[in-house]
């Protein structure tokens, strides 16, 4: 399924996704700020030769930390936040395996709006009680993310809610881009050695961003906003190689999707998604620089080295980033000199249960650790 290479992807996008811009990205930073955790950047590794700052090649940047665990917060708060006041009153309904819907959960009891999930039946314990604990009414479907999709719409179009898409919408999307304007921030004030806040300017130092990729939201966001005001950097996706439909998809300039009972294999279920959105592929194909993918045994022991190392406890889709640059670092220099500056790997969260957590450490521990 996978040849374990950077695929490098073509520099020209198409008119969808338009709406996604750095300004937008921008405005949505100022709306959702107080709702959502301004995460840090932390330092993974040992200290590069000579620095006196002891400062590392490899930052972590752990949407793990959000409130609710994952990324999933920013965009779900920007979506409802700036619909209009007749549509807000009448409520949202979204589809998701887990994070997204208790973004959205979370979002709408901030804001206080009804919210009407659809989740998958064999969604993670640990999320679905969180979006009860929400106050979010769930309705249970099969596995696939397109029966999601279709009951989601199907609702909507009965109870005149307004959809809040997980990935490929481009309010969702702007949101989620909020986390490259915080990392270009942090490295900028990072490489200046001085502290976010300061006003003083940074030493543009070249740097390359893991972003993981499920149905492609956070990737594009990411990537338009790191881009956009960094040109020189390179933005890289990540993906499980039994769910690699993003990496087909960029390769072959269309939507690719991939089975479900495929995808279903990996570990990693926040990124089992069959295919991206068409709103990401746009913006992906003209922003990002290409997908590696790893292996489920490397998600499994990037998991165990954020736990020892980082003091961490992630899901397998908010391991994959980090697996890329523990496993596969050799193959990033391929798309450009940036790939010898800094490296981020974007942990996008930890909402795991627990018992299925000592389960994945095992695992991690057996395959090598």
């Amino acid at each position: 399924m996978s040849d374990g290479h950077v695929h490098a992807v073509g520099t020209h996008g198409a008119a969808a996704g338009g709406d996604v811009t750095l300004e937008r990205i921008r405005e949505a930073a100022g709306v959702i700020r107080g709702a959502v955790v301004y995460t840090p950047l932390l330092p993974f590794g040992t200290p590069e030769p000579g620095d006196p700052l002891g400062r590392t090649r490899a930052w972590l940047k752990p949407e793990s930390l959000q409130p609710i665990g994952a990324f999933k917060l920013r965009g779900a708060y920007y979506n409802i936040a700036t619909l209009p006041a007749e549509r807000r009153a009448a409520g949202v309904v979204s589809h998701s395996s887990g994070n997204h819907a208790q973004g959205v959960a979370r979002a709408a009891r901030l804001l206080g709006v009804r919210a009407v999930i659809v989740m998958p039946s064999d969604a993670p314990h640990i999320k679905v009680n969180r979006v009860r604990e929400d106050g979010a009414q769930i309705v249970f479907v099969g596995p696939s993310s397109e029966e999601r999709a279709e009951r989601a719409a199907e609702i909507a179009r009965v109870e005149g809610l307004s959809p809040v898409g997980p990935y490929d919408d481009a309010a969702t999307v702007t949101g989620q881009g909020t986390i490259g304007l915080e990392i270009v921030e942090q490295l900028a004030d990072l490489d200046s050695g001085l502290g976010r806040g300061t006003g003083q300017p940074g030493v543009a130092e070249p740097f390359t961003v893991l972003v993981p990729v499920g149905g492609g939201g956070i990737a594009a966001g990411v990537a338009v906003a790191v881009k956009s005001l960094r040109p020189d950097a390179v933005v890289i996706g990540v993906e499980p190689a039994l769910a690699a439909d993003a990496r087909d998809s960029l390769r072959e300039g269309r939507i690719v999707t991939w089975p479900v009972e495929t995808v279903g294999r990996t570990i990693a279920d926040g990124q089992r998604t069959a295919s991206i959105g068409q709103i990401n592929l746009a913006l992906m194909r003209r922003y990002l620089d290409g997908i590696v993918v790893v292996e489920e045994d490397e998600i499994a022991r990037a998991m165990v080295r954020a736990s020892r190392e980082a003091r961490l406890v992630l899901e397998p889709s908010g391991a994959t980033a980090l697996a890329a640059w523990l496993f596969h670092a050799d193959e990033l220099p391929a798309l450009g000199a940036a790939t010898a500056g800094r490296v981020v790997c974007i942990l996008s969260g930890g909402n795991v249960d627990p018992a299925r957590y000592e389960e994945l450490l095992d695992r991690g521990v057996a395959a090598g650790g």
